[in-house]
């Protein structure tokens, strides 16, 4: 089998094969370094809610996926976070329905310190089930630990891609050619690559761009996630980088990963610092740096996990709109039920894979 991406999805993907099937052969492909791209600047927050009742059940099933992981190999950068949601005070229900029961959602007794003054007509909530993860060193760690079972081409494009019948075969920018019983396309924004944008331009996909901002202000030991519901925007304590992100939603669409700016322009700022500003006015000067990107975003709403021809040997997963992280345990899981043909259930466990893998 074949995997062509080395982000957080594509890795899990890998590592959940070698679960289902221990004597699968699996290949990752990617033509950077492993975690390179949207993965490499992922904001990593992971809050229990879904905006359907598939992407609700996706966030809960992937819960418990980095929990386990978690307790399994407490080493790894995933942490707990307190949660308060900022919502229109009218908006209960809303939240109710939108955030998983365990999220355990109740009044706000207090205001996070970050927080001067609610807007009128505002409210607080505070929640449980809220984590983040440094992405990129996470996704090193879980490849690293698959390196004896999985062969991994860094700094290996794909040039070709030709599905048929009895597999796919991929064309290589080494000049090799690698057949595949079965692969799966994970390549984050990437969707327009032109060695598969043919196979790809039927599901519709858009790549958005994506920009948070850095705020130069050390978070302390209890400082959690701040979530602004109808802005759909979040203040996060960045303990590992010694720094808040505030992540807002850019209106960018239809861009080109490989030409996007990466830099912070005076408009993103300002967007920003708008929308910062009517909740915590003292940080908006803080905001001097930050980071740009663009991830992919399924028109229909919540990721996409599909095969891409009748034979069903060759799969697209992701088009997450920047949920990658938080949703790629469940989409993990539906890529590798289609290409095993294994009935719909709960996948191989966290720990059974920890015990089949040792310490690493």
């Amino acid at each position: 089998m074949a995997v062509v991406g080395a982000g957080v999805i594509g890795i899990l993907i890998a590592r959940e094969l070698i679960a289902a099937e221990p004597g699968a052969s699996v290949t990752v492909l990617d033509r950077e370094l492993i975690a390179g791209g949207a993965t490499r600047r992922s904001a990593g927050l992971h809050f229990p809610r879904g905006a359907s009742p598939a992407v609700r059940a996706m966030a809960a099933e992937s819960a418990r996926y980095w929990a386990d992981l978690a307790e399994a190999r407490p080493e790894l950068p995933v942490h707990r976070l307190p949660m308060t949601v900022i919502a229109s005070r009218d908006a209960e229900s809303a939240l109710r329905e939108a955030y998983l029961p365990e999220a355990d959602l109740r009044p706000a007794g207090r205001l996070p310190r970050q927080l001067t003054a609610l807007p009128e007509g505002s409210a607080a909530w505070t929640g449980e089930g809220c984590q983040y993860a440094d992405v990129p060193a996470l996704t090193q760690s879980l490849a690293a630990g698959l390196r004896s079972r999985v062969r991994f081409l860094e700094g290996v494009g794909v040039t070709g891609v030709v599905p048929g019948p009895a597999g796919v075969e991929l064309t290589l920018g080494s000049g090799e050619t690698l057949t595949a019983a079965r692969a799966v396309l994970a390549p984050g924004p990437w969707t327009a690559h032109p060695a598969w944008r043919e196979l790809l331009a039927p599901l519709g996909i858009r790549v958005k761009k994506i920009v948070a901002l850095h705020l130069e202000l050390p978070p302390s030991a209890d400082d959690g996630a701040i979530v602004f519901h109808d802005e759909d925007a979040f203040l996060l304590p960045y303990r590992h980088r010694g720094h808040w992100l505030f992540s807002y939603t850019c209106r960018e669409w239809d861009v080109d990963p490989d030409s996007v700016d990466p830099e912070v322009s005076a408009a993103h700022r300002a967007e920003a610092v708008a929308v910062l500003r009517r909740y915590a006015p003292g940080l908006a000067d803080r905001c001097v740096s930050g980071r740009v990107f663009c991830d992919a975003y399924n028109p229909a709403g919540g990721p996409l996990v599909r095969p891409l021809t009748g034979e069903g040997t060759l799969l697209f997963a992701g088009a997450a709109g920047g949920s990658g992280y938080r949703l790629a345990p469940a989409i993990a899981a539906e890529t590798v039920r289609l290409l095993t043909k294994r009935p719909a259930g709960r996948p191989p466990s966290t720990a059974d894979l920890s015990r089949n893998q040792g310490p690493s």
